[in-house]
């Protein structure tokens, strides 16, 4: 299965795991580190912690509805020049500081 576009998931600033493009869709894996730490906490209820890969042919649910929605959409994808209907890309430069405890980054900290 190929990879294309990363994303390096954060919780509370710890790295948890790495959000993957492929050519069936998405794969979520949790880091080994991550897994094995005292802070460790899912990314989200729909994603507990787990060794096992998680996969699905549409982006999960969670990192899709950390995307802006409305009016900040439309100006995320036009300074970006990202499409709408790119939901990864729009993740990897609108969610660097997502409110809550979760970030997205395309290069690890």
């Amino acid at each position: 299965m190929n990879s294309f576009r990363k994303a390096h998931i954060y919780v509370r600033n710890n790295f948890a795991g790495l959000l993957e493009e492929t050519d069936e869709g998405y794969r979520f894996t949790y880091d080994e580190n991550y897994l094995q730490s005292e802070f460790a906490s899912p990314v989200s209820l729909t994603l507990p912690l787990q060794s096992s890969s998680y996969d699905s042919n549409t982006l999960f649910s969670f990192f899709d509805g950390l995307i802006p929605e409305g009016w900040l959409l439309d100006i995320v994808s036009r300074n970006w020049k990202i499409s709408p209907n790119d939901r990864f890309g729009l993740l990897l430069v609108a969610c660097k500081d997502s409110i809550g405890n979760v970030s997205v980054r395309e290069e690890s900290l």
